[in-house]
């Protein structure tokens, strides 16, 4: 038997639950044979996928190396950790979790500095001042480089962060900061304030696919697979299914349903006895069912989806075509 395509997944807290979510709606429920306690599981049904357990941290370096076929992780780890992450990794769909900025922040009795210019300005009077440049602490160097840069800012020093790198400013550790923060709330309590233009990344879970990991024909299928029903329960979660009859149903109103209500029509237009589906926008629902029955429906049904399948693979599609392309 061949070596399983691996799959590396977050191995605790709040990202491990949303990613084994994520699998499982749609439909590819993530098991551990040997007990809860294994860093090793597998997909139900799916023989030749082995799933890794692993930080998000190693999931990525993983990805790096090309140990992982795919994996979940963030969007500023792939950033930080990968020098030139596209000749690396492929970032094939954002999941809808796990989302956080990396930003610039500093003091908030700054009340001068709002922005990245105003920053310049003082990190530039700060080293005339006191003949040193301002220390910022970060364990996001690369991506601070880069931004600092992009600024033209240079009179700052990157000092390591080993703890809550939050709590160095107020400790005399630093002058300013670059943290990952979701809210703001942690920065505010440690009386920082975020930059307004100082968003360096605004980072999501990703799935992510490894350049380096062998890509033989077998485990392209796998992975197509795969993607075929998250892919799937994607373009289900984005429409409800809307059935109808009536003898009035035309071209000309089915028009009209299309441009006031973004529905499809997955199996063409209304039979001869009138019956029709559609696939509507949620929140356009209602709207629909009240034009419908203001045009002569009786009768309207509503369901949820499970799936969609399609014969196009976005998801697939964006793999292969990466794999392809040449190395720059």
């Amino acid at each position: 038997m061949s070596a399983p395509l691996i799959l590396a997944v977050p191995s605790k807290g709040r990202l491990q639950q949303n990613a084994e979510a994520f699998f499982a709606r749609a439909g590819l429920e993530l098991v551990k044979p040997r007990g809860a306690r294994d860093y090793r599981g597998a997909i139900a049904g799916f023989d030749d996928v082995e799933i890794a357990y692993l930080s998000a941290a190693e999931i990525t370096a993983q990805l790096s190396q090309g140990a992982a076929h795919l994996g979940i992780t963030g969007e500023d780890l792939i950033r930080e950790m990968i020098p030139q992450s596209e000749e690396s990794v492929i970032l094939i769909a954002g999941l809808g979790f796990g989302f956080a900025n990396v930003v610039v922040a500093v003091p908030q009795a700054w009340i001068d500095v709002r922005t990245m210019a105003d920053l310049d300005d003082v990190a530039t009077a700060f080293r005339l001042k006191h003949e040193r440049k301002m220390r910022l602490a970060t364990k996001y160097a690369n991506l601070t480089r880069d931004f600092f840069a992009a600024h033209g800012i240079v009179d700052y020093r990157i000092v390591e962060s080993s703890g809550a790198t939050e709590a160095a400013p107020a400790a005399g550790t630093s002058e300013m900061i670059v943290d990952i923060t979701t809210t703001g709330a942690t920065l505010a309590a440690n009386g920082l304030k975020t930059i307004e233009d100082g968003v360096i990344l605004r980072s999501q879970a990703n799935l992510v696919a490894a350049r380096a990991a062998p890509w033989r024909e077998t485990y392209r299928e796998t992975a197509r697979l795969l993607l075929d029903r998250i892919a799937a329960q994607k373009r289900a979660e984005a429409f409800a299914e809307v059935r109808t009859r009536f003898t009035g149903l035309n071209d000309k109103l089915l028009s009209a349903a299309r441009d006031k209500f973004g529905v499809e029509t997955p199996f063409g237009g209304p039979t001869s006895s009138g019956m029709l589906t559609l696939h509507c926008p949620p929140d356009n629902v209602q709207a629909l069912a009240n034009f419908l029955r203001e045009n002569g429906a009786q009768a309207v049904s509503v369901a949820a989806l499970d799936y969609v399948y399609s014969c196009d693979n976005p998801l697939y599609a964006k793999l292969a075509a990466e794999l392809t392309r040449p190395a720059s």
